[in-house]
């Protein structure tokens, strides 16, 4: 089957989770013989010789990611970009400062210079501002829609949602709508009523919708009033690759290493982390925590951390990719997503994959889907501080946890996870 799908990013240029969802998922569809054709933006940091903001800029290349195995794939998977500036878990603010950081650090050439005023839909004018910035990349990315043949249509998430609409329109085929994340889980309650507004008109047009777990399922029933027979869960998966510990391993220094890996923003939960912490400390000082990511609280834990005196046993990396994703688990005893709200959390299974123990929030996709894990409530700080401790004093504990999580892990493969979206396909091209 053809599909045309939209995304917000593909490796290796990634900022998240949800690239490398797209990259594993979509690898294991080509190898089941779906053909794929991968609408994405692209920033000035995909190498784009010319103007980072091009409302007509696009064009196809085939795919050469050079982490696939698998050469053959470049066959059934095709990449078209069109530039602009979208880039994944971004907010208004965020896009804001964004941009008025690009147009400073311009160096041989004005911004305003290659920006045109209108978009060639009539779209109006184009300004710093997030909603804009999507109608222009739903505007543009609905048009391949006409020219790339394809049998349905797969958006990923609220910033692709319009372009798959617009692509629906254009084409008039089915459009199946791929929820990772909601507003209520990046926000809470003070929902963005924009962005609610485009995930709720995207859900209601979808002719399906896949969701990442049961609990994100749910939300999406209770927040948004979606019939779940028109909800489909597929789980998440990791890309199976050749285990880090398989090389020599690395010398553990007496000192124990706590890890915290994902964005430092309100939905992962950094301050429970930092918290729990803070209780360990009072019990044990042979005990680093390291905090690897970015995000709009990242100053926040770092003033906390200070108040509470605790600095010296802090280790803030920024973000990580690749090779040193794997170092950080190898040096880790301990993986913790205190996440206030998660649809799933592909970070556990790659510390599973690194054999560290893990401790994920109730509040998760994951929670559902791996057994061998310790599940504290993100709020209960007490709870996590303990179940840290445990992890840390006893080996048996975290030798037995490890292993039987390593053989639940051999059950969630994206092989799985794409036979269930070609089931979604399916069922769409049966019912005509």
């Amino acid at each position: 089957m053809r599909v045309l799908m939209y995304g917000w990013e593909f490796p290796p240029h990634i900022s998240g989770g949800l690239g490398t969802a797209c990259f594993g998922l979509t690898q294991a569809m080509a190898l089941q013989g779906q053909r794929i054709t991968f609408v994405l933006p692209r920033t000035s940091s995909t190498g784009s010789s010319g103007s980072p903001v091009t409302l007509l800029g696009c064009d196809q290349v085939e795919a050469e990611y050079s982490r696939t195995p698998e050469e053959f794939l470049e066959k059934y998977l095709t990449i078209e970009t069109v530039d602009s500036p979208l880039y994944p878990y971004v907010n208004q603010e965020e896009y804001t400062k964004y941009m008025e950081a690009f147009a400073r650090g311009r160096k041989d050439r004005e911004i305003a210079s290659d920006i045109p005023e209108k978009t060639t839909s009539g779209e109006g004018e184009y300004g710093p501002n997030l909603l804009h910035e999507i109608r222009r990349y739903a505007s543009v990315a609905g048009s391949i829609a006409t020219k790339v043949q394809h049998d349905v249509l797969h958006a990923h998430d609220w910033l692709t949602i319009p372009a798959g609409i617009e692509a629906r329109r254009a084409s008039k085929r089915p459009l199946v709508v791929h929820i990772h994340s909601l507003e209520f889980d990046r926000s809470g309650d003070h929902v963005n009523q924009h962005v609610y507004d485009i995930e709720r008109a995207g859900m209601e047009q979808a002719d399906r919708i896949i969701a990442v777990s049961n609990f994100t399922k749910n939300k999406i029933t209770r927040h948004y009033g979606i019939n779940p027979d028109k909800i489909t869960v597929v789980h998440n998966a990791v890309i199976k690759r050749a285990r880090a510990h398989a090389a020599p391993a690395p010398i553990k220094c007496p000192v124990k290493t706590v890890l915290f890996l994902g964005r430092v923003t309100f939905q992962k939960g950094p301050d429970y982390f930092v918290e729990a912490a803070a209780k360990v400390l009072s019990l044990r000082k042979d005990v680093r925590f390291v905090v690897a990511g970015c995000g709009d609280m990242l100053h926040r834990m770092i003033e906390r951390v200070t108040e509470l005196r605790i600095g010296r046993y802090f280790h803030f990396t920024g973000f990580l990719r690749g090779n040193d994703v794997s170092r950080i688990f190898g040096k880790s005893d301990v993986y913790v997503m205190p996440s206030v709200s998660e649809p799933f959390g592909i970070s556990p299974l790659e510390a599973i994959q690194h054999d560290v123990p893990v401790i994920v929030s109730r509040q998760s996709g994951i929670s559902e889907a791996v057994g061998n894990i310790f599940k504290v409530n993100f709020w209960d700080v007490r709870e996590l501080a303990d179940r840290i401790l445990a992890l840390l004093t006893y080996k048996p504990l975290r030798d037995v946890m490890t292993g039987e999580a390593a053989v639940e892990l051999n059950t969630i493969t994206w092989e799985k996870a794409a036979r269930r979206v070609g089931e979604v396909y399916y069922q769409l091209e049966k019912a005509g």
